[in-house]
């Protein structure tokens, strides 16, 4: 014989089935494999996005500098060569998401590799833009007053600093990925 329960009582009964707090394993979803797929795509194209504008930018400020004074191309080359280092840092951080990729995935781990690749991605695209229009500004600078270009590598040593930034905060995420969380 069945006893009748109020409302109340079956719906706290179904949560209660519905969320087995007794189980401390990851739960798995079929779509958690995608964010961390996303993240690792992220990273690698949002920084090579900034860093080929960074690079194309200041390429043809040294491009344009160097009809008046082809003596300072060389020197003048270390806004491209910062500009391909953020390029670098998504690689990097793309390497070490797709490492932890396979297909049964709890969805806490996912989604921190997502956020792992948005972080050094976006990171890496702000730096690359302002490594391109500093460098730019910067080399055609040079070319007419030298002294420019302390303050140039100045400035673009404080650019690379901000795809750094993203750097560490997405090596600092994905090594808590692998944390057994349920969600």
């Amino acid at each position: 014989m069945r006893v009748p329960t109020a409302p109340f009582t079956r719906l706290v009964l179904h949560v209660i089935q519905a969320v087995d707090v007794t189980s401390r394993r990851p739960k798995l979803h079929r779509e958690a494999p995608f964010f961390g797929a996303m993240g690792c795509t992220c990273a690698i194209v949002f920084t090579c996005l900034g860093a080929s504008y960074g690079t194309a930018k200041s390429g043809v400020g040294i491009a344009a500098m160097g009809v008046l004074r082809p003596d300072l191309i060389v020197k003048n080359i270390v806004p491209v060569i910062m500009a391909g280092i953020i390029g670098i840092y998504g690689l990097v951080v793309s390497v070490l998401i797709s490492d932890g990729l396979k297909q049964d995935l709890p969805l806490y781990t996912s989604f921190i590799q997502f956020g792992a690749g948005l972080s050094v991605g976006l990171a890496g695209l702000a730096a690359g833009f302002a490594i391109g229009i500093v460098g730019d500004a910067g080399v055609r600078g040079t070319a007419q007053q030298p002294r420019l270009f302390v303050g140039m590598i100045l400035i673009l040593i404080f650019a690379e600093v901000l795809g750094l930034y993203g750097l560490i905060v997405a090596l600092l995420m994905n090594s808590k990925a692998n944390v057994d969380a349920v969600c």
